[in-house]
Parts: C-alpha cells; sequence; structure tokens
C-alpha cells in the first residue's frame, strides 16, 4: 500500500537523516527501487515526472503497476508516490489516480498566485490525508522543458509558503537538474541555513541530488534537508551498463536479445546506484 511521505519525513528530519525520492521511467526502474528498499530496509518516494507519466500510459496505470508490485514483491517498507514538479492541472490529476504524495510547483508564478494555488490544493491533500510539497526559488537546470538558471529562493517567501500547511518544501540553493556545469558554484548554505531557522520542525527538499558533492549532500542534510530527489544518476548507470551489454555482444549470444535478459545490467546498475544513495542519505535500516 503506498503511504503519505508525511511521516516518514517527520522521522527524517528528526533523526537528521534523508529519504531518497528515486524517479522511475518504466516497469524496470520501479521494480529496482521497490527491491533495494526492501533490502536495505529503507522508506522509499517514487517520483513520477508529468512527462515520464504520459510516457508510462498515464498516472492510473502508474498507480496500478506500483500497487501491484508492492503486493507481489512483498514490499513492507513505507513506500509514497510522488508527482514531481505537478502543475496545478497535473496535481489534481495524481489525486484522482491515486497518488499518495504530490508536488505543487508554482514557483514560476508570482507569488501571489503560487500561494493561492498552493492553499487551494494544501486543503485538498489535507482532506484526503496525502502529502504535498510546495517549491520556492526555481531549480536549475530543465525539467521537462522548464528551465531554471539555480536561483537562490527568499527565505522570506519560503516561510510564507510553508506557512500555508504544505508537507515540504524544496527551495533553490542553487541546485540544478541534471549534470552540474564545470563552473557550477556550488551550494549556498547560508541560504539554506536561513530558510531553516525560518521554517523550523519542516522537512526542506533538495532537487538535482546527482552531482553534488557527498560531503554538500551531508553538510545539507545537517541543515534540515530530509528529502533528496535522484533520477540523472540512475539513467546514467542504467545505460552505462547496458552499453557495455551491447558492445560486448551479449545480445547476440544465444538468447541475450531477450528483453529480460538484455536490460537484466541497467536494471542491476539502477539497484546499486539507489543502495548508495540509500546509505549516503542514511535511510538504511530507518523503515
Amino acid at each position: 500500500m503506498i503511504v503519505s511521505a508525511k511521516e516518514m519525513l517527520t522521522k527524517a528530519k528528526a533523526g537528521k537523516y534523508a529519504v531518497g525520492q528515486f524517479n522511475i521511467n518504466n516497469l524496470e526502474w520501479t521494480k529496482a527501487i521497490l527491491l533495494t528498499a526492501q533490502e536495505e530496509s529503507s522508506p522509499v518516494i517514487l517520483g513520477v515526472s508529468e512527462g515520464a507519466g504520459k510516457y508510462m500510459c498515464g498516472y492510473s496505470t502508474i498507480v496500478g503497476m506500483v500497487e501491484g508490485m508492492i503486493k507481489n514483491l512483498n514490499i513492507t517498507v513505507p513506500v509514497a508516490l510522488h508527482l514531481d514538479h505537478g502543475s496545478y492541472e497535473g496535481a489534481k490529476a495524481c489525486i484522482e489516480a491515486g497518488f499518495s504524495s504530490i508536488m505543487f510547483d508554482g514557483s514560476h508564478y508570482p507569488i501571489e498566485e503560487n500561494v493561492e494555488k498552493t492553499k487551494e490544493l494544501v486543503a485538498l491533500t489535507n482532506k484526503l490525508g496525502l502529502s504535498i510539497e510546495a517549491e520556492v526559488g526555481s531549480i536549475g537546470g530543465e525539467e521537462d522543458g522548464v528551465i531554471g538558471a539555480g536561483e537562490v529562493a527568499d527565505p522570506k517567501e519560503c516561510k510564507m509558503i510553508a506557512d500555508l500547511g504544505v508537507t515540504m518544501l524544496a527551495a533553490g540553493i542553487g541546485n540544478i537538474h541534471g549534470k552540474y556545469p564545470e563552473n557550477w558554484a556550488g551550494l549556498s548554505f547560508d541560504t539554506l541555513a536561513a530558510i531553516q531557522e525560518l521554517t523550523g520542525e519542516m522537512p526542506l527538499v533538495l532537487h538535482g541530488g546527482t552531482g553534488i558533492p557527498e560531503d554538500m549532500i551531508l553538510k545539507a542534510i545537517s541543515l534540515g534537508v530530509s528529502k533528496i530527489n535522484v533520477n540523472t544518476e540512475c539513467q546514467l548507470a542504467f545505460a552505462a551498463a547496458t552499453r557495455t551489454y551491447i558492445e560486448a555482444g551479449k545480445d547476440l549470444e544465444g538468447k541475450g536479445f531477450d528483453p529480460r535478459k538484455l536490460l537484466a545490467p541497467g536494471f542491476e546498475a539502477i539497484k546499486a546506484t539507489v543502495k548508495e544513495k540509500m546509505t549516503l542519505f542514511g535511510s538504511v535500516g530507518k523503515a
């Protein structure tokens, strides 16, 4: 059964560790992440971007797949199914389809409109017992065609959104989606500390977890980050393992072309990446 992310993140914040949100793209991704969470006894958040939602044939298809896997793989650790960078319409569609958590990304609206729409979705998610993430200050890089330069959020605006009753807050602190450029200035810990001071108990979210040095990740967790999003890193690991398999000619040996064999190395690479991240974030054994 999928659960709200509220309890797992409240525990993470109190325990000074973070829960990973790993974005899913297909069956292999979902199965690899769920099995690793179970093996490591770690809570986990499955992230779905709107683009991946379309690719996987809609939100109800995804809910059916995830619920079926939880049941048939005997997954007992807490699993949240979360819409990543959702539009207002996307958030409503996911609530209807049976997601347990949503992100409403209103960071591109004027702050007043962001507040208005967030308020309405908070009321709806509270009534249904779902968790909701809001964003202030856009995260750099590109996510489903939305391009941000890695702005740094205004701590006062963060408090304004936090006070609306959201479960968790994603604040831009110079982080970027995808690979980091050579000239990246690093995370702004002063901003993070200021946001943490104003938002108190609220779990903070770090987007763009791929490529941030480990010491920065650990420092961010110590300053109140309780949820870290990982997507690109699993994609790169999957692609590299698949490339190695094909370049070694394995797909031409026997039934090596069978997708169950062809995709197996990539599947294992996702598992290894997720395990590494869960260990770094400190969520192992916390289910």
